[in-house]
């Protein structure tokens, strides 16, 4: 079992087709942080279609990996590469529009839920993209939640409820890739399930589309993965 601060021998379980579309790279990546090694040439790959678990020990670095695959921290060493090409040759509001990172506590601008999930629209990046309202309130009716939803404030909103709007945001925005940091730790049974279900849905809507998740559920990572990246030892 490797260690948490040896990435180089994360182990992957399970397979993987070959022949799918390669989306997003990395190449010998190391981390650093306050002296302390939490991965280094680390190498993964990431196909359409896949749904990749990213597992550890609290400290291992799940939640470091998953914002630098979303080019929300620097690469210190090694390389990413997305759709064969370098991100360095990447504007960050394209990626960022293509691969899509889902935190376990979002921060959520004060006001309705409905401009919350509207914000992103307002940005250029997507000037060609209408906010698609009716798809919204379809994933809302998916979790089991109407349209009154959209209009609580988003200052009042449990941890949970929080998460919700993170993931429907994430979701109408139409990435290519997922990276989700423990987007369900916050939710109840029925809730995970409706989550679990969501993406399995958006995944199918699209072949050119994959995940990455991490969770501290083991059964979890069961059930939403084909197969695990690990960082470290699993509890």
């Amino acid at each position: 079992m490797p260690s948490p601060e040896t990435a180089a021998n994360a182990i992957p379980i399970g397979n993987a087709s070959s022949s799918a579309t390669v989306l997003l790279q990395a190449r010998r990546l190391g981390f650093a942080i306050d002296g302390r090694t939490l991965w280094h040439d680390l190498d993964l790959t990431l196909r359409a279609g896949e749904r990749l678990a990213v597992a550890g020990a609290s400290g291992s670095g799940k939640t470091l990996l998953l914002r630098t695959l979303a080019g929300l921290e620097p690469v210190q060493t090694g390389e990413l590469i997305f759709h064969e090409r370098p991100l360095s040759n990447w504007s960050m509001p394209a990626y960022r529009a293509r691969v899509v990172y889902v935190p376990q506590r979002p921060a959520l601008p004060e006001g309705q839920v409905e401009a919350a999930l509207r914000m992103p629209f307002q940005f250029r990046v997507h000037r060609h993209q209408r906010f698609p309202s009716n798809r919204a309130r379809e994933l809302l009716a998916m979790l089991g939640r109407d349209e009154k939803f959209l209009q609580q404030r988003t200052e009042r909103l449990s941890g949970g409820e929080a998460q919700i709007v993170a993931m429907l945001r994430a979701l109408l925005i139409g990435p290519d890739v997922l990276l989700l940091d423990e987007p369900t730790a916050s939710l109840d049974a029925r809730a995970v399930g409706a989550i679990e279900t969501l993406v399995e849905s958006w995944l199918r809507a699209q072949p050119q589309r994959a995940c990455v998740w991490t969770s501290h559920d083991r059964q979890q990572l069961q059930r939403i993965s084909d197969r695990v990246l690990s960082l470290g030892v699993v509890a």
